[in-house]
This record gives structure tokens, sequence and C-alpha cells, in this order.
């Protein structure tokens, strides 16, 4: 347990200290001033690699002055870019946002008009399902009643013809 909390606390650090986002640019005056704080808040928090910390302190004593103003210069134009390019996919996704609403309410209507096409012919199946069920319950009737004609026909013709011979 004891490692487990030690592990998160030193995760946390770590992920604190690397999102960081330094505001204002350092002076120039004291570039060798920086390299030993960064450091010094290296070896101070547990669980930051030492040679990051070389080489961060290697590049910004290697830096001149002028080369900190371009790379903030670089840095400002790097989030303007990054800020237009933010906006852009923010408006994209906007549009697209309009797009699949639009889409959606489409596809929902013609859903229901579906639908009701569903339902009025389901209602003519019945319709049709019906009739043919009468349809044939005359000709059942039909067929009964020419059966029972012909039953009489012969049987007055069988009866008439015994009739005779006696």
């Amino acid at each position: 347990m004891r490692v487990v909390v030690t592990g998160l606390l030193g995760l946390s650090l770590i992920c604190s200290t690397a999102w960081a986002v330094e505001t204002a640019p350092a002076p120039a005056a004291a570039p060798a001033t920086t390299a030993t704080a960064a450091v010094q808040n290296a070896a101070s928090k547990p669980g930051i690699l030492s040679a990051a910390a070389s080489a961060t302190a290697a590049s910004a004593q290697g830096q001149t002055p002028e080369s900190k103003a371009l790379t903030a210069e670089q840095i400002a134009k790097n989030k303007v870019l990054q800020e237009a390019s933010v906006k852009a996919l923010v408006k994209d996704q906007a549009t697209r946002l309009q797009q699949l609403e639009k889409a959606n309410l489409d596809a929902l209507a013609q859903n229901q008009e579906l639908q009701l096409k569903n339902d009025n012919l389901g209602v003519q199946v019945q319709v049709l399902q019906s009739e043919r069920s009468a349809q044939m319950f005359l000709y059942g009737a039909a067929t009964i009643a020419v059966g029972v004609f012909l039953g009489f026909l012969i049987a007055s013709y069988v009866y008439t013809k015994r009739r005779r011979q006696w």
C-alpha cells in the first residue's frame, strides 16, 4: 500500500511539472541562474530524472539572450497558430454538428414517412386477406349449393327410376 501511494505521488509530481507552462520569459541577464534553479528543482523533487534536468541545464546555458527572445517570439507565433487551428477545428466541428443535426432531422422525417407507409401497407394486406377469406367462403358456399342441387337432381332421378320399375 505504501509503495502504491508513493508511486502515485511521484507520478502526480511528474505530471504536474510536465504540463507546467512558463507564462513569462526568463530575464536575459540570468541564464546560469535559471539552469541552476532547474537542477535544484529536479534534485529536490523525487521521481524526476537527473538526465532530463542536466539536459535542460545544458540547453539553458548554451542559449544566448537573442536566441531566447527568438524562442519567445516563436512560442508566441506557435501559440497564435495553435489558437487559430483550435478555432478552425471548433468552427469545423460546429459546421459538422449542424450538418449532422440536419441529416438526423431528415432521417427522422423519412423514418416517420416510411413507418406511415408501412402501416398503410399493413392495413391493405389485412383488407386483402379478409377479402380473400370472404371470397373463399363464397366459393365454398357456392360449391356446397351446387352439390346440394346436384344431389337433389340425382336423388330425384334415381327415385323416379325406381318408381317406374315397380
